[in-house]
C-alpha cells in the first residue's frame, strides 16, 4: 500500500507539471516543471523524502528499460538516420563529454563550498 501512496504523490506532482506546461507558454517540457515542483516540495519539507523514496528508487532502477522503445523506434527511421549517422554520433559524444565535465566541475564546486561553510 505504501508503494501506491508513493506513486500517487509522484504522479500528482507530474500532473501539476502538466497543468503548468499547459498554461505557461514557455518551451519547457512538463517533466521539468514536475521536477522543479518535486524539488521545491522536498526542499520545503512539504513532501518527506521517505514518502517517495522506494517508488523513486524503483523508477530509477527500471529507467534503462524505458529507453528500449525509443531505441527500437530508430529501426523505423534508419533510412533517414544513416546519411547523418557520423555527425549524429559526434554530436552525441561531444555533448555527453561536455555534460559529464560540467557536472563534475559543478559537483566539485558544491563540495568545496560545503566544506567551507561547514555543511
Amino acid at each position: 500500500m505504501r508503494y501506491v501512496k508513493q506513486f500517487t504523490i509522484i504522479l500528482f506532482v507530474s500532473f501539476l507539471g502538466e497543468i503548468i506546461h499547459y498554461f505557461v507558454p514557455l518551451p519547457v517540457p512538463a517533466s521539468i516543471y514536475g521536477l522543479i515542483i518535486m524539488l521545491a516540495a522536498l526542499s520545503s519539507g512539504l513532501v518527506k523524502t521517505a514518502s517517495v523514496y522506494e517508488a523513486g528508487r524503483f523508477l530509477i532502477d527500471i529507467m534503462p528499460l524505458t529507453f528500449i522503445p525509443a531505441a527500437a523506434g530508430l529501426i523505423n527511421v534508419w533510412a533517414e538516420l544513416k546519411p547523418v549517422l557520423l555527425p549524429f554520433a559526434v554530436i552525441t559524444f561531444v555533448s555527453t563529454v561536455a555534460v559529464m565535465g560540467v557536472s563534475g566541475k559543478v559537483t566539485q564546486l558544491v563540495l568545496k563550498h560545503g566544506k567551507k561553510t561547514g555543511k
